[in-house]
């Protein structure tokens, strides 16, 4: 059998040498690693730039305006305000006079009213979870009566509860002192001090679906042979609950609880749509009064001030939380 023909046949007089094959540029390994580690820092490059524009700009020349003395007067040039150096804030911390009274008080309000209604929510939340984890005839509709409040638009939601609200015409005093006669007359629930009530109502009812979707999904993880072991062992719903359902949400509740502070000590939507730019001093949450103190009596400075002091004090305490936290959990992985 005759041998295959070369790919090439070898050089020779009036033959061409073959081409040789060309190698691969050999590259640098420590431009590889630079090239590739600058890679996912370049695609969060729009992210990140995005960030600086729409919260580092703005919150940087907040601190900026709380170092002056911004009145009305130069709202149109805020830049050629006179500086007035660390005043605004003493004015802030005095708490014997008018101004820090009135934010330690509207504090106290808001840190109240921060514990009821995440602890609230949380405790709807998880209730509602640990009820739709068994499966049953109509338990999808149930949760999406749950998520109902979630999904509707916050303004439009608390608008609708305005309306329930209202001293003459609502619908909740209609059903409390006109149909069930449990009060001797029909309350005021948007003034007085009915309206922290009312507030804590509204703020519950908007923020537990949240931490009913997160649980619920958190659940989902949970092997449902735990749960058939300790009911062989004996254990009961709430020794089940205890040491199998609880633990093995302590990652989901640890977010959830500082996302739930976060946005309650923050909210500022559902206050100022139930009573307006002026709240009753049960219900002046310190979003609140910032704006009362910067967009009424316009003075944007002391209003500046406050906003950095609240910046600061949630800083502290989310460092706090999470170090706590974290602390925390590894001593239980110990």
């Amino acid at each position: 059998m005759p041998a295959p023909a070369p790919e090439h046949p070898p050089a020779g007089p009036g033959r061409p040498a073959p081409p040789r094959a060309k190698r691969p540029a050999a590259g640098s390994p420590l431009r590889d690693r630079v090239r590739s580690a600058g890679l996912p820092y370049l695609l969060l490059l729009p992210a990140l730039a995005l960030e600086l524009l729409i919260h580092l700009v703005p919150m940087a020349t907040g601190i900026v305006m709380a170092f002056k003395d911004l009145t009305q007067e130069y709202i149109s040039d805020w830049s050629a305000a006179p500086w007035a150096g660390p005043d605004n804030f003493r004015v802030a911390v005095d708490f014997d006079a008018p101004v820090g009274e009135a934010l330690l008080r509207s504090f106290a309000v808001t840190c109240g009213f921060t514990v009821l209604a995440v602890g609230l929510s949380w405790l709807l939340g998880v209730t509602a979870a640990i009820l739709m984890q068994d499966a049953f005839r109509g338990r999808g509709l149930l949760r999406a009566l749950f998520l109902t409040p979630y999904a509707l638009p916050v303004y439009a939601a608390v608008i609708t509860w305005s309306f329930l609200l209202q001293h003459d015409n609502g619908l909740l005093n209609h059903v409390l002192h006109d149909q069930l006669g449990l009060t001797d007359s029909k309350p005021f629930w948007l003034v007085g001090d009915n309206s922290f009530v009312a507030l804590l109502l509204v703020a519950v009812w908007r923020t537990w679906p949240f931490a009913f979707l997160l649980l619920t999904a958190a659940l989902q993880n949970v092997s449902a042979d735990l749960y058939e072991a300790s009911a062989l062992d004996g254990a009961g719903m709430w020794r089940q609950i205890r040491h199998i359902t609880l633990p093995a949400l302590r990652p989901v509740n640890q977010v959830l609880v500082l996302v739930l502070f976060l946005w309650t000590f923050n909210d500022f939507n559902v206050p100022f749509v139930l009573f307006g730019k002026s709240a009753p001093q049960s219900a002046d949450l310190v979003s609140l009064h910032i704006y009362q103190s910067s967009f009424v009596t316009w003075d944007f400075g002391a209003g500046a001030a406050m906003s950095v002091l609240l910046l600061l004090f949630l800083l502290l305490v989310t460092a706090g939380y999470l170090l706590l936290t974290n602390r925390g959990r590894g001593a239980a992985d110990a």
